[in-house]
């Protein structure tokens, strides 16, 4: 499989940490291009996007605030490489495990490979037990109606062959983006995989921004998206059958 990756950087007030994010992403000999959406940020995040150059890098800019979500929905209408990968633009994630992270698809073991930071590889922040219980309890529910043993459904390092999920029907808000596309892409014939990751998490004075009411959301939206199965989700998972179906007759 050829191996050019599409990274996809939704952004919303990172003025400290967006420029170091990107150096290390376009570093990355692998790397086909850098879809970033700035989700209209007010702390001068903008001015620094503005400053890069690189031809990799592609940028676009929400007039208002719309959430992670709608971030990446936007950057994903722009993607053109084979596999798509979402990074954060807060250094909790080290881009330099992103190869890492690709490998079980370059080498057709998997179509979807979530990044888990409770399967440590190198190092670990210790932080808030409460997030690590919510953590734990939506992944749990959604494993309950996925019928998946995955270990963390939040993670937001999730790589997926490009055409599962530039094509699949994202609806929901906020931070509702794990929890749909992990209902979605689990309905499908794809081999889902989880490797892992190292993970520097931030603490509420460094600028983490997410709170107990997205996980009250997740627990909603896991009971929406598994129960609830709509024209356009069942026409994204014969479509998407179809073609890993195809892929793998060739193989």
């Amino acid at each position: 499989m050829e191996k050019n990756v599409s990274i996809v950087v939704p952004v919303f007030n990172e003025q400290k940490t967006i420029s170091s994010v990107v150096e290390k992403i376009v570093a990355l000999p692998f790397v086909h291009e850098l879809v970033i959406v700035d989700d209209a940020s007010t702390d001068g995040t903008a001015e620094v996007l503005k400053s890069l150059n690189h031809n990799k890098i592609r940028i676009f800019t929400h007039p208002e605030n719309r959430g992670k979500t709608a971030a990446v929905v936007n950057a994903l209408q722009h993607v053109t490489g084979a596999i798509v990968i979402i990074q954060d633009a807060d250094l909790e994630y080290d881009p330099n495990e992103i190869e890492f992270l690709c490998d079980p698809i370059w080498r057709d073991q998997a179509d979807v490979v979530y990044g888990s930071r409770f399967l440590v590889r190198k190092a670990s922040h210790v932080l808030y037990f409460y997030h690590y219980v919510g953590n734990k309890i939506i992944t749990f529910f959604s494993n309950i109606f996925t019928n998946k043993n995955m270990s963390d459904i939040e993670t937001c390092y999730k790589v997926f062959r490009s055409f599962l999920l530039t094509q699949m029907p994202i609806s929901s808000a906020g931070f509702g983006f794990e929890v749909e596309v992990t209902a979605k892409v689990s309905k499908t014939k794809a081999r889902i995989y989880e490797a892992p990751i190292s993970y520097h998490g931030r603490t509420y004075d460094q600028g983490k921004k997410i709170s107990y009411k997205d996980g009250i959301y997740a627990l909603w939206y896991i009971l929406k998206y598994n129960l609830i199965v709509d024209a356009k989700t069942r026409s994204y998972i014969n479509a998407s059958n179809a073609r890993l179906e195809s892929q793998r007759a060739l193989v």
